[in-house]
């Protein structure tokens, strides 16, 4: 997407790892939100931390700029703590924005993750700049894209018509302050890098170190700006950089006295000829290798009694590399072939032709993967918050139900979202055979029943997650390892144990007190919960016989069945599912009391009203029939009726959609506001009951509960209602009032925005059996077409046109044996394979091999 002046004001492009950390680029080309150093932080400058660019002709410095546009905000200054002196708001710009010194009048951002290009010109600059900043995020390969690196090239055209001498500057900030704090340049193989350190114990929390490397065949530096006091680094830098030729470099011994942040230069000088252009790459690394959890510390009982010694871990990046000189020095080598794989699959997945706002969320969302909100441990298992404040984490514990919603991960990096679905079932059941939705840190802590409950979406979503991760890998070794966990958490739902008393007689419908995304529990029977149930039994009914449990897979099937029909004939008002209690019986909290509680001072219990608290009632909920989405991404089959859920769509839409925000009273978190355009959580019908005191955040508008609706719509066919939502959505997070790729919820990079990666699989209908060697592809949409499709192992496209079918092998390869699309014949690579359409899949007559670089054709 393509920004431009007051669309440039709040965003911020992050470039790094996935569990690695990353540094945000803002509209403008400032290096801001540094989240590199093992936590959230937002609006976070490192110092001075920039690039600059010279132009120099006849031994004269014709002009030098910082490499950024206009400073778009917060012209009085920001709003910091009560204890900021001398700073913050009414004290102007921080100074790390360098926003007084000249700069570039012109600025144009092309985000399209994970890569942005950020285009400069001035009338008095003898030239166009341009910064690249990009992520090694290539699907597939996980330790590539976990690297703690973020890359950047300068490039400069000379547009004048006459030869010029080109500078392209980095400036990097120490961060840390200790006494043996240092900058230091190292020159190996034809790399040159400034390594900033502080030199502490290698096991020590703060140990750390920070790079900046180049390639440039001619460069110059400086190891340390000038020291002196009030801003005489700055005036002497500044001073430096308009000095024609070589930086002259400058060392100190020692850091005594020193309080401020040490900044160091690299630069890379050429010489252009009119109408030729040139890079400089830059790459900035770093190593914080050590961990710990300081948000919620776990006993020393806590660690003993899970067999752990200490609270601490390592980053899964220091199996990578041993440092953030090694980082640059294991990069750069294969920096061509990465740039070359990262850049092939932003083409192929931004040259999808599904409409642009479906697709602009699909990979603007991808930037959570490697925002604070991921992180890798030591043994590569990824682990997540929901999301992040301003410097840290906001809910722990890869959150079964708020990661639910996430679709991207599985199908792009498939190895990372099975070490989630292994380390809950390692370590999330507790001693009571609950499964708790939160993974507590570090690695290894077992879940305890007294920490929470278990939740209804969390549990029956994550084995519909064990589901598709078997289907995506084909691994049934992998399902057999896991299958105890498939098992444990159905039976829990009729368990004496459970004291929420889900399905205690086995009915196949869920009705006792439900724990949920919405932080609160339901009272009986609800299409949202108990559909997650259904597909849960109906996905347990299809692996059980593949782990040597047919017995316990046709159990399964009969609650399934027994669970479907009630739920048709009890939960479908003729318009959608809701949910089927009576708010007023003060007899449905009984069972569920606990402690001192009493039926009169039951927190659910509003005794002024008469009513029970926090329910959907006959309300119209967003997540209606969630678990049929679910049941439809990953090839589980139907769980409702698909009529019922066709006009319980068009419901949600009707009901919940706003096109302004103006007439709705939100006592709720504000996500949209004024004349922008949203989807309710829950909306009650004229003549539907309506709690006083109804489910929690039902007038927000949370965007992955958003997407999640709106993919639905077009997996349906209601392509225009599904598109009117996504537009919504993006028209939100213009670059204007909000960031492009940071949708927001419960902090900022909220992993439930990763919802929108369904939208490629809604409008291609991609669909994958890997048990079997299936996948198959059936637009919603007529005419020409084009998509990206991914499994991981292998990725490409998917291409339709009058001439027939295309499937393009980009990367990876893999083996298949049907293709679930129409077609009489099929070619590889020019040469006619043998095979037939049966039963809507094209088989060949023999699984065949495909690689990177083949093309199958369909006719």
């Amino acid at each position: 997407m393509k920004l431009r002046k007051e669309a440039l004001r709040e965003v911020s492009f992050p470039v790094g790892g996935i569990g690695a950390g990353c540094i945000g680029v803002a509209g403008n080309g400032r290096l801001i939100d540094w989240e590199i150093f093992n936590h959230a932080g937002k609006g976070l400058l490192n110092g001075c931390s920039h690039f600059a660019v010279r132009a120099e002709r006849n031994g004269r410095v014709e002009a030098a700029r910082i490499l950024n546009g206009d400073l778009l905000s917060d012209f009085s200054g920001e709003h910091e703590g009560r204890d900021a002196v001398f700073r913050g708001f009414g004290w102007g710009p921080d100074i790390g924005t360098l926003c007084g010194l000249p700069h570039f009048r012109e600025c144009e951002c092309n985000g399209e993750f994970p890569a942005a290009e950020f285009s400069f010109a001035d009338p008095s600059f003898p030239g166009l700049a341009k910064l690249t900043a990009w992520s090694p995020f290539v699907p597939g390969e996980s330790d590539l894209a976990s690297m703690p690196v973020a890359l950047f090239e300068i490039t400069l055209e000379n547009t004048a018509d006459t030869m010029y001498d080109y500078t392209c500057v980095g400036v990097l900030g120490n961060p840390w302050n200790n006494p043996e704090a240092d900058n230091r340049i190292v020159h190996e193989n034809g790399l040159t890098t400034l390594l900033l350190g502080n030199h502490l114990g290698e096991d020590s929390f703060d140990y750390g170190e920070l790079a900046l490397t180049t390639d440039a065949e001619c460069i110059s530096f400086q190891e340390y700006w000038f020291r002196g006091r009030w801003r005489d680094a700055l005036e002497v830098y500044w001073n430096d950089l308009n000095a024609p030729g070589m930086f002259r470099n400058r060392n100190y011994s020692s850091r005594t006295g020193v309080s401020a942040c040490d900044s160091g230069a690299l630069a890379g000088h050429f010489t252009l000829a009119p109408g030729e252009r040139r890079s400089v790459r830059f790459l900035i690394s770093w190593y914080l290798p050590n961990r710990r959890n300081t948000w919620a510390p776990p006993s020393d009982k806590e660690l003993h009694d899970s067999g752990l010694k200490e609270n601490r871990w390592k980053n899964y990046y220091t199996r990578l590399c041993s440092g953030a000189q090694d980082a640059a020095r294991r990069f750069f080598p294969a920096w061509q072939e990465n740039r070359e794989k990262v850049f092939l699959f932003r083409r192929a997945l931004h040259e999808s032709s599904i409409p642009e706002a479906s697709l602009q969320g699909a990979a603007a969302n991808l930037a959570v993967l490697i925002s604070p909100t991921c992180l890798r441990l030591e043994d590569g298992t990824l682990w997540g918050w929901e999301g992040v404040g301003p410097e840290q984490g906001s809910c722990p514990g890869t959150c079964q139900h708020v990661w639910n919603y996430a679709q991207a991960l599985p199908l792009l990096f498939p190895d990372l979202e099975r070490s989630i679905r292994e380390s809950h079932a390692k370590y999330g059941f507790d001693e009571k055979g609950s499964w708790q939705f939160r993974l507590r840190l570090p690695p290894g802590i077992k879940a305890r029943a007294a920490w929470m409950r278990s939740c209804v979406d969390g549990t029956y979503g994550e084995l519909m997650k064990i589901y598709r991760e078997w289907k995506i890998s084909g691994d049934t070794q992998w399902l057999n390892s896991i299958w105890f966990a498939v098992r444990r958490a159905i039976e829990y739902a009729w368990s004496p144990e459970n004291a929420d008393r889900w399905d205690p007689e086995r009915t196949g419908v869920i009705s006792g007190r439900q724990h949920h995304t919405l932080d609160m529990e339901l009272f009986g029977p609800s299409g949202w919960l108990n559909g997650h149930y259904l597909g849960a039994l109906k996905a347990a009914s299809e692996m059980a016989p593949y782990c040597g449990d047919s017995e316990f897979g046709t159990l399964c099937t009969e609650l399934f069945e027994k669970g479907r029909n009630w739920s048709e004939e009890h939960l479908f008002n003729g318009e959608y599912y809701g949910q089927n209690a009576d708010i007023h019986d003060q007899a449905l909290l009984q069972p569920f009391l606990q402690g001192k509680e009493t039926p009169e001072n039951n927190p659910y219990w509003d005794a002024e009203h008469g009513q029970i608290k926090y329910q959907i009632a006959g309300g119209c909920h967003i997540d209606a029939h969630l678990g049929q989405w679910y049941a439809s991404l990953y090839g589980i089959g139907t769980i409702f009726d698909p009529e019922r859920i066709r006009t319980s769509l068009r419901s949600i839409y009707r009901y919940n959609f706003r096109p302004s925000m103006r007439e709705v009273a939100n006592t709720w978190r504000t996500f949209a506001l004024n004349d922008e355009s949203g989807c309710l959580i829950c909306v009650w019908p004229e003549g539907r009951e309506r709690p006083l005191i109804p489910l929690p955040y039902n007038s927000e508008t949370m965007t992955g509960f958003e997407w999640a609706a709106a993919a639905h719509l077009v997996m349906v066919g209601e392509t225009e209602k599904g598109e009117t939502m996504a537009r919504a959505i993006r028209a939100r997070y213009d670059g204007v009032h909000r960031n492009p790729w940071n949708e927001i919820e419960c902090g900022s990079n909220y992993a439930r925005s990763m919802a929108a990666y369904a939208m490629l699989q809604a409008y291609s209908g991609f669909c994958y059996d890997m048990v079997r060697g299936m996948i198959g592809f059936h637009p919603v949409l007529s005419g020409d077409f084009r998509c990206f499709w991914s499994l991981g192992a292998v990725w490409g496209t998917y291409e339709r046109s009058a001439g027939g079918q295309t499937i393009r092998i980009l990367y990876g390869s893999g083996n298949f044996s049907a293709f679930r699309l129409a077609a009489a014949s099929a070619a590889k690579n020019g040469e006619a394979i043998a095979g037939a359409l049966d039963g809507g899949e094209w088989k060949p007559e023999k699984a065949f091999h495909l690689q990177a670089g083949d093309c199958l054709v369909f006719s």
